[in-house]
Formats: C-alpha cells, sequence, structure tokens
C-alpha cells in the first residue's frame, strides 16, 4: 500500500512508517560518501551530501514511489571512485557501506524495541518495528546484483575480466530490470517476506545474546 493511501486511512501509522522508512534511505546513502570520504574521495562531503538534512537527498521521482507505492530511493550520493586509494577495495568497502548501516539500523531497533516493549509504548514500538523491517528490506534489496544497486558493484569489486565486463554491459538496462522488479514485488509475485523473516531471527537471536 502507498503512503498517499496510508495516510488518508491512519494519520498516526503514517508518520510512523514514514520518518524512520525516509531517515534509513538517507543514512543509507549517506553512509556511502562518509566511507568514500574516509576512502579519498572528497565528492560527497563537497557538495554537501555527508548531511541528514532531507533536502540535500531527496529525489522527486523516488519521492513519488515511495508515496504511491511504500517504495523509494534518494538521491545517490556521487562518488568519485577515481579519488579512491585503492579502487577495488573502495568499490567493495563504498558499496556495502550502505547495505551494512541499514543492517545495523535494523539491529539497533529491534535491540530498543527488546528494551521498551515491557514498558508498553504502542506508538514507540511499532516505530521500531517498522524501523527493524524496513532496513531488513533496504538491506536486502541492495544486495541484488543488478546495476546501479549496491550489490552489482559490490561483486564488481571482487569480480576479473569478462564477469566485470557482462555487468558494465548491463548497465543501461539496470533501472528498466530494477522496475520490473518493483512491479513484481507490487503484484506480489514475488515475495520477500520469507527471507526477511529469517534475517530478522538471526538479528533477534544475535540480540537474546545481549539481552536473556
Amino acid at each position: 500500500m502507498g503512503l498517499i493511501q496510508l495516510l488518508l486511512r491512519d494519520p498516526l501509522s503514517f508518520v510512523l512508517l514514514a520518518i524512520p522508512l525516509l531517515y534509513s534511505i538517507i543514512i543509507h546513502e549517506l553512509a556511502h560518501g562518509w566511507v568514500a570520504y574516509q576512502m579519498g574521495d572528497p565528492t560527497a562531503k563537497r557538495l554537501g551530501r555527508l548531511s541528514l538534512d532531507p533536502r540535500r537527498h531527496i529525489d522527486p521521482i523516488g519521492t513519488l514511489m515511495l508515496f504511491l507505492f511504500g517504495f523509494g530511493w534518494a538521491k545517490p550520493v556521487p562518488v568519485n571512485f577515481a579519488n579512491l586509494r585503492d579502487l577495488r577495495k573502495g568499490l567493495i568497502f563504498v558499496s556495502s557501506a550502505g547495505i551494512t548501516a541499514n543492517i545495523m539500523l535494523a539491529f539497533l531497533s529491534f535491540f530498543m524495541l527488546r528494551l521498551v516493549s515491557p514498558l508498553s509504548l504502542e506508538s514507540l514500538d511499532i516505530m521500531l518495528f517498522y524501523t527493524g523491517r524496513i532496513n531488513i528490506v533496504l538491506a536486502l534489496f541492495n544486495l541484488i546484483p543488478i546495476p546501479p544497486l549496491d550489490g552489482s558493484k559490490i561483486l564488481m569489486g571482487f569480480a576479473t575480466g569478462r564477469l566485470r565486463h557482462e555487468l558494465l554491459r548491463l548497465e543501461p538496462y539496470g533501472m528498466f530490470m530494477i522496475m520490473g522488479l518493483f512491479g513484481l514485488f507490487y503484484l506480489r509475485v514475488i515475495s520477500l517476506n520469507s527471507l526477511i523473516d529469517f534475517f530478522q531471527s538471526i538479528i533477534l537471536g544475535t540480540i537474546k545474546l545481549f539481552l536473556p
């Protein structure tokens, strides 16, 4: 369901979903720029993209998709890989930074949910649960090895010769393939629920080691 429908039906749930979704996407992009900066590329910092200000990250089409279909994107943080001290490591670390940030946010959300649940703060429980699930979805989706998703760049960092060439050849068609995936998810031809539940169970199992 799109966020517009949710806003009309349940304004509180809209806020509880929209805020963590927006900032999860922003933090994903910010992580790319921060790691690139640490590895020698100042492009994102110079353009003011190492910021949590939504105005610096919002993409009009991605925001429209977010409100219509409940899944969107921010403007990609620009990275000049030629500036990185080690191109191969840079491809891997910079591209995996957003995924890592989403996994950390998911862990933090479920950790906090475990702490506040006994207090019966229903609205906070809902927001933390949404944030955890959203970040698992973002991490899994970005792991898909279709250009320009992060998974393709991570794979490119490990790949040599022919495989890297084939990934580069896919790049002009990547957005069409991603839009097709959006359609399949929206029509529920493909579901990530089992995979999301699996990763959520791993995170919750890890949290139990700290909070028995």
